[in-house]
């Protein structure tokens, strides 16, 4: 049946009324043809910026942008002082921390280890097993506070005598406790030096010169393992800050470009 060109469309068919037969000339409407599934549409990264309103055209989005360089003056970092007894850690730590532009923490290892006061064990009476396990729970409680201070937003600063030849026990361990973040970075001034102001310590820090030598020696090692290393035997203690802030910086600069 044809309709007039203009004219309205017949209205769709009935459907099939009740009963056991259908109507004389009525007939099925034919299913809607099947459409094949599909992948959904992938939204784009970003929208579309338009480039002129008027054409409709489109530029390409922008790329990621670039980070900005890192102001170590500001960034909240845990740096990991190392060096010998002598070296000037604590008092480098202190004074770094006492002028940074943000909150910053000096956390000492042997103010910690020397909590302990009814049973601590002094390792110059002898090494043993007693003054090892303190160690470890000054590091691991050192660690704790380190990363409670840097969840709350504040930079800390620790110092240790770590050895490059017990990696897993010294850096290693640090890291475990602290973070992947942790800065080590090592003062190493010359012998001399160092027996020098061992020799001006007092109480249980003091040891004796052979054993200061023989730390010195081993702390030689971290020549060579690509971390920073100071050596302060002609610096003060505020020329050696700086010479920190300038490891650091370039410590966060080398972990950004990564």
């Amino acid at each position: 049946m044809q309709h007039a060109v203009g004219a309205p469309l017949p209205p769709p068919h009935p459907p099939m009324p009740p009963g056991p037969a259908p109507a004389p000339g009525w007939s099925a409407p034919a299913p809607p043809p099947a459409v094949p599934p599909g992948p959904p549409p992938t939204p784009p990264s970003s929208p579309p910026v338009p480039s002129d309103g008027a054409t409709g055209h489109f530029a390409l989005a922008p790329g990621l942008p670039v980070p900005p360089p890192v102001d170590a003056a500001h960034a909240a970092v845990a740096v990991l002082l190392i060096g010998p007894a002598g070296a000037g850690k604590t008092t480098v730590a202190r004074h770094w921390a006492d002028r940074r532009a943000v909150p910053t923490a000096h956390i000492s290892l042997d103010d910690v280890r020397e909590w302990v006061r009814s049973g601590f064990a002094d390792p110059q009476s002898g090494w043993n097993d007693n003054s090892e396990a303190q160690y470890r729970l000054a590091r691991r409680t050192c660690g704790f506070a380190a990363r409670n201070f840097l969840a709350n937003g504040i930079s800390c600063i620790l110092d240790d005598a770590v050895f490059p030849d017990r990696p897993v026990v010294g850096l290693g361990g640090w890291k475990r406790h602290v973070g992947p973040g942790l800065l080590p970075v090592v003062l190493l001034p010359g012998l001399d030096v160092v027996l020098e102001r061992n020799a001006e310590r007092t109480g249980n820090r003091r040891l004796d010169d052979e054993e200061v030598a023989r730390i010195h020696g081993r702390m030689a090692g971290w020549y060579g393992s690509g971390l920073p290393i100071i050596d302060n035997s002609q610096q003060d203690v505020a020329t050696t800050a700086r010479l920190l802030d300038e490891a650091v910086a370039r410590s966060l600069a080398g972990a950004a470009g990564r």
